[in-house]
């Protein structure tokens, strides 16, 4: 029992063979207690948890053997002896293997109390002094267990794994510290019971890291650093080159593209002057009462210059006129030929040697929209190019008429470009995408002069207008070969003072003749005086300039349409042109 008096020394150890037992001191336990020295239940009891006991005599106790045994008295324990241990300050404890504890210093067969200091077997003490085989017993449990009820037997328990340092055990409640350890000397205060405190074990510990994973953790940090590098190097370089922005850092340097070829492709209007300028000239022409300047382009290796009659006119027959080419080489010209009613002249230079003719085109390919590119000088601004399109075709004009007569008046069905063209553009070229001459600009629509084109001095407004190469080319070469050109004609006089729609045939001629000349194209084809020609190839006219004009886009010989009123009913003739010498 707690707290009783416990013999001070015990009965020797009685060898093998039978033993009498003693006569309990009590009587039975009236709760079914056995009675000292019997097997007990083998029925596991709760843990009961002992109040602070104090040791026998005030004698530490020490450490019991692994073989079980009963320590000295006053000396404490192992939390759990082996196969049930020996229960505190005497109390009789059930033996496991059939064998009980026997009465105050008498051996049993099972775990038998030993002489004091001296352990014990397994199953039953050897005599004094006699060591005890190692007992076959169960590991040691956890020195921090807590204590199991004295009057149960403790099952064996598998130890747990421990992933924490080794602790120094603790001492049960009510039980000393043996010597060596901490609180262990003679007289230490003992610590109250504490089933809170016993240390923390890990039921089991993780899994070992796989090199994959750490290979994947690797990348992940690799990225994120370059990540936050790359953001700090752009925030940096961001910082720094506001900063040098604002305040520089010394002598202004700036950034220039590298040198690049000077070919263009053969398109586009760099390429297309390229092209076209080493064959363009530009005219400075003087004369007795006036002075002009103007533009033409090179025909043939002979040093033939096409160019407009109103250019070279001032000139005369006793005037200048002076050649300056794209390269800036001068040379003087004279007239070859010239025509008013197509306002059309050719000029010739002498002992000039590397002539870049230009090609010519054809006039009738040209369509509404086709890209153009016009080279001249206006206002003396010799090799200027300008580009448009085409906005028109068969646009019928007339310029000149200053002499009052009409012999200077010019019948152009010319073609409409918005390309700038100025005064000084007169005779230059007019080139299509593959750099061919397709018209010479002649006239422009002034903002000062809303009825005679070319009259004024104004800038450009986008109205320009240049002579068909094809009409240009025929009238070139006859002032080339004959020194004049011939004009295509119907052989009839034409009303001016006609105000209807279409072209009138007067009722009587220039000098008083008849209207209509005698075998001419006219009288041939039945024409009569009154009648009105309403259409040409079947395209209408509205007035007696563009019957001209129709008729002067034509070549002699070259056979037309026409489409006569006559009496309120209309008619049809075809007529062939006939031939007139120019003027």
């Amino acid at each position: 029992m707690p707290g009783a008096d416990v013999p001070s020394a015990q009965a020797p150890a009685q060898g093998p063979g039978p033993v009498e037992r003693p006569r309990p001191l009590h009587d039975p336990d009236p709760y079914g207690t056995p009675p000292y020295g019997e097997p007990g239940p083998w029925a596991p009891a709760p843990p009961v948890q002992h109040p602070a006991a104090t040791p026998a005599h005030g004698t530490p106790l020490s450490a019991a053997p692994h073989g079980g045994g009963t320590p000295p008295h006053g000396t404490p324990g192992p939390a759990h002896a082996p196969h049930g241990g020996t229960p505190a300050h005497g109390m009789p404890a059930p033996a496991p293997h059939g064998g009980g504890t026997p009465a105050h210093g008498t051996p049993g067969p099972a775990h038998g109390t030993p002489p004091q200091g001296t352990p014990g077997p397994a199953h039953g003490t050897p005599p004094h002094g006699t060591p005890g085989p190692a007992p076959h017993l169960p590991q040691q449990p956890h020195p921090h267990a807590p204590q199991q009820q004295a009057h149960a037997p403790q099952p064996e328990q598998q130890p747990q794994p421990q992933t924490q340092p080794q602790q120094q055990p603790q001492v049960p409640h009510g039980m000393a510290p043996p010597p060596g350890q901490p609180g262990g000397a003679q007289g230490a205060a003992r610590q109250p019971y504490d089933p809170w405190n016993a240390p923390l074990q890990q039921v089991g510990s993780l899994p070992p890291e796989t090199r994959e994973k750490r290979d994947r953790r690797g990348r992940r940090v690799l990225f994120i650093g370059v990540a936050v590098i790359a953001l700090l190097s752009g925030l940096i370089g961001g910082a720094t080159g506001a900063y040098l922005e604002r305040n520089g850092t010394g002598d202004v340097e700036l950034r220039q593209a590298d040198a690049e070829s000077a070919d263009r492709p053969k398109g586009s209007v760099a390429g297309i002057a390229s092209a076209t300028l080493p064959g363009v000239v530009t005219l400075h022409v003087s004369g007795d009462s006036a002075q002009g300047t103007g533009t033409g382009f090179v025909l043939d290796g002979k040093g033939h210059i096409l160019t407009n009659n109103h250019v070279v006119e001032p000139a005369g027959t006793g005037g200048e006129v002076s050649v300056t080419f794209s390269g800036g080489e001068t040379a003087k010209a004279e007239v070859v030929g010239r025509d008013s009613g197509y306002d059309l002249a050719v000029v010739r230079v002498t002992g000039v040697r590397g002539l870049k003719p230009l090609p010519l085109g054809n006039s009738e390919n040209v369509q509404v929209g086709d890209s153009v590119v016009a080279i001249g000088a206006p206002f003396d601004l010799e090799n200027t190019v300008t580009s448009g399109i085409i906005s028109a075709k068969e646009r019928p004009i007339t310029a000149g008429g200053e002499k009052g007569d009409g012999s200077d008046i010019s019948y152009v069905d010319a073609l409409q470009t918005d390309a700038p063209i100025n005064p000084g553009n007169s005779g230059g070229p007019l080139v299509d995408s593959k750099a061919r001459v397709i018209g010479i600009n002649s006239a422009i629509r002034s903002a000062d002069d809303g009825s005679d084109p070319g009259g004024g001095q104004a800038g450009s407004i986008g109205l320009g207008f240049a002579i068909p190469i094809n009409q240009g080319k025929r009238v070139a070469e006859e002032l080339i070969n004959f020194g004049k050109a011939t004009h295509p004609v119907i052989g009839v006089t034409l009303d001016t003072e006609f105000n209807g729609d279409g072209a009138r045939i007067a009722d009587k001629g220039k000098s008083g003749g008849p209207s209509v000349n005698t075998n001419g194209p006219g009288d041939k084809a039945g024409l009569k005086p009154g009648d009105v020609i309403t259409e040409v190839d079947g395209r209408a006219v509205h007035s007696s300039d563009e019957l001209i004009v129709k008729v002067r886009a034509h070549r002699p010989k070259d056979r037309l349409r026409l489409t006569v009123e006559r009496d309120g009913g209309d008619r049809e003739v075809t007529l062939v042109l006939g031939s007139a010498g120019g003027d």
